[in-house]
């Protein structure tokens, strides 16, 4: 009986075994055979250019003193808090398990060539390399693959929206920026139409009219940072239909009636940009809309 008992046992613990071994992924392999620590180590400060190429796109960021610039496709300045979340996520990719190393393999994590090839240099050497493949089905891990090797890693810390942002997402769309409180005065223009927008005696005025407080604040929000929807990097012969003047700065405003958006351009730079009209409205206010009823 002990023997049936004995023999019946070990029939299922190999059957169990069995069961595993069919079930496991060709070329898995097991956490501990890989490690748990950074796919690279990286010093942020040193960091002075990043490639990122995908199929759909390719893009160089490249640090000129102590700011970013975008380098290619275009040539401008670079969202540097965007920049800074890319290079602390590479900096942060913590390594969960390996699972797979067959170059067969490849595609089914994506890590082939529809992934995102991602380039790290430090002070002119590269440093990381790396394939950031497709999303785990956790959503808070990736697959990755070092350029060059055919391992591929499950990592945490890897967004691939973050890596495939629009191009306009990497470029800083600051159009201008100034301290709220040294905005004294705010001057529009609708071609004929003028009238200023005054603080007088801790009170804001329009002409011999008190302001409405809480409409005034919102303008004066929105002029302090105005970011901008998108770029034209083409010429254009715009036609003038508002223009603000605030704290030495002048803002011109050109109403596209079809696509229902304004093109805008500051008197600190050459540049146009797009400016959705909804945000562009919270600046293009009529006499009547700010004077108190």
């Amino acid at each position: 009986m002990k023997k049936n008992t004995y023999f019946l046992l070990g029939l299922f613990l190999c059957l169990l075994i069995a069961a595993y071994l069919v079930l496991q992924k060709p070329g898995e392999q097991s956490a501990s055979s890989a490690g748990i620590g950074p796919l690279f180590t990286v010093d942020s400060s040193l960091v002075d250019k990043i490639e990122i190429k995908s199929s759909a796109s390719s893009l160089v960021l490249e640090k000129r003193g102590a700011e970013w610039f975008v380098n290619q496709p275009v040539s401008d300045k670079a969202d540097q808090a965007n920049v800074g979340q890319i290079i602390h996520q590479i900096k942060n990719l913590e390594v969960k398990n390996s699972v797979s190393s067959k170059p067969e393999k490849h595609s089914v994590f994506q890590v082939d060539q529809t992934g995102t090839q991602v380039t790290l240099w430090e002070k002119g050497v590269e440093k990381a390399a790396f394939i950031l493949g497709k999303m785990a089905e956790s959503y808070t891990a990736s697959f990755v693959r070092k350029l060059h090797s055919d391992e591929v890693f499950l990592v945490e810390g890897a967004s691939g929206y973050m890596f495939n942002r629009p191009l306009k997402e990497w470029r800083d769309k600051t159009i201008s920026t100034v301290p709220k409180e040294s905005i004294k005065e705010v001057r529009y223009q609708y071609g004929d139409t003028t009238f200023s927008v005054s603080l007088v005696d801790s009170l804001w005025v329009v002409g011999k009219e008190k302001a409405q407080p809480s409409v005034v604040d919102g303008i004066l929000s929105v002029l302090s940072n105005i970011q901008a929807d998108d770029f034209i990097d083409t010429a254009i012969t715009p036609k003038i239909t508002a223009q603000l003047t605030y704290a030495g700065t002048q803002l011109r405003f050109s109403f596209i009636k079809d696509q229902n958006r304004f093109e805008v351009q500051s008197s600190n730079s050459p540049r146009w940009y797009v400016l959705e009209s909804w945000k562009a409205n919270q600046l293009l206010k009529r006499k009547k809309e700010i004077v108190v009823p």
